[in-house]
């Protein structure tokens, strides 16, 4: 066995390779879903004839349900454990890939939409489970590296997703009863390999999560009568005494992550829109557009990827900082119409967004001490943003053009902005 294997997966002398792979799949599986999902508005908008705010409903849809689910499913868990909270997140994954299907060709949105409602639970429940689960699978000194691991299968599978969205795009069958026929063997195929991965991990031993797993698994250090002891806010080792909601750098990190989610799910539902939409220059083929969503998520997996290095020799707080700015000043070239300039400009807001989620993450949770998983769970909880922002962002675009609707995500940057340069600093 070699030392790179031993060092990330073998504790104990129990390889946790196999299980770690399992693992992973979650996290591919769940972004198949995202990616898949934010392509279809404009197959939506032209087949069933909705305006971009209906369309919206399925960012509405999916990201609603982790509002709803995110408590639950941390009580399940805590009541059953984790291995079973997985089965029971993938089970209500794949009922709802299979409801979709099942019932295309009714060509209803909102029993699509009420299909999306239970994929969404069943992610949120995944998400919920996976990372406290890559700390068990090997030394506790490589959990990081592991953690980084498997959230890189989640930036290749948001790269996929819209891949697999083509084959909903080849249909441009406008005939009653054909309308929705496209969309039953992605989701078919989808829910049966859920349910295979659900039967793998019913039989698969798991070890099992504790309490301090779960708290590094969420960024936090360990907490001892050392560290509890330390004053100065100023130290890495800090521990805050006081209620969660009464840190200030976590409720603002909270309405930052809401704000980061809602926007970047807006950008993320309208890129197709934009290089489609007749006042558009230069403007594609709607049979092309996934590529051009695909496209912009392997940017964003780039990004996040030399991002995450970057972080070796900057301060995070400094980078999320200069990146939020960068997207402040691109936007509105996006919305300037300026040809292939403007495209450039707003691949290059997907490449800026890229660190937002996990260093926000970061910062918020820093120094909760025993809150640290009650925190985290908030934060889950703030991508519910996703589901607010995309149909105002759509009534926008609207009424008065894509390229307008491109102005409207400016203000929640901007107060990313904020956070990063004055709301992430922890006061005593």
């Amino acid at each position: 066995m070699n030392k790179s294997k031993s060092s990330l997966f073998v504790k104990d002398g129990i390889n946790y390779l196999g299980p770690f792979v399992a693992i992973s799949a979650l996290f591919f599986l769940w972004g198949v879903a995202h990616g898949m999902l934010d392509t279809l508005d404009k197959n939506f908008q032209d087949m069933l004839h909705l305006k971009k705010w209906q369309s919206s409903f399925i960012q509405f849809s999916l990201y609603g349900a982790y509002f709803g689910m995110a408590i639950p499913a941390g009580l399940f868990m805590k009541k059953y454990g984790y291995k079973k909270g997985i089965i029971f997140g993938l089970i209500i994954f794949a009922s709802g890939s299979l409801l979709a299907a099942g019932t295309a060709t009714f060509e209803s949105f909102i029993l699509f939409l009420i299909c999306l409602l239970i994929i969404g639970a069943g992610l949120a429940t995944l998400e919920t489970a996976a990372n406290p689960y890559t700390t068990k699978l090997g030394p506790p000194e490589t959990a990081e590296r592991r953690i980084n691991f498997s959230q890189s299968f989640n930036g290749l599978a948001w790269v996929v997703g819209p891949l697999v969205a083509l084959y909903v795009y080849g249909n441009q069958s406008h005939v009653e009863g054909e309308k929705m026929l496209s969309i039953i063997l992605p989701f078919a195929i989808i829910g049966l390999v859920v349910l295979a991965v659900a039967f793998v991990f019913m039989r698969l031993k798991l070890p099992e999560i504790t309490e301090e797993d779960e708290h590094a698994a969420h960024g936090g250090v360990v907490i001892s009568s050392d560290s509890e002891s330390i004053t100065d806010i100023n130290d890495p080792r800090y521990i805050s005494k006081k209620p969660l909601w009464q840190n200030r750098h976590f409720k603002l990190g909270f309405f930052a992550q809401a704000s980061y989610v809602a926007a970047q799910t807006g950008v993320f539902s309208y890129l197709i829109n934009f290089v489609t939409d007749h006042d558009m220059h230069p403007r594609f083929d709607v049979k092309y557009a996934p590529y051009f969503l695909s496209l912009g998520f392997l940017l964003f997996m780039i990004g996040r990827i030399t991002g995450s290095g970057l972080m070796k020799y900057f301060v995070p707080s400094r980078m999320l900082a200069l990146y939020a700015l960068a997207i402040c000043l691109l936007l509105p070239v996006v919305a300037g119409e300026f040809g292939w300039t403007s495209l450039i400009a707003l691949y290059g807001v997907f490449f800026f967004m890229s660190i937002m989620f996990p260093t926000i993450f970061a910062l918020a949770i820093k120094s909760l001490g025993t809150h640290t998983k009650e925190g985290a769970s908030y934060l889950v909880m703030s991508v519910a943003g996703g589901a607010i922002f995309p149909p105002l962002m759509g009534a926008v675009s609207d009424a008065y053009g894509m390229s307008i609707g491109f102005l409207v995500p400016i203000p929640l940057f901007a107060y990313i902005l904020y956070y990063a340069l004055k709301g992430c600093k922890i006061t005593a």
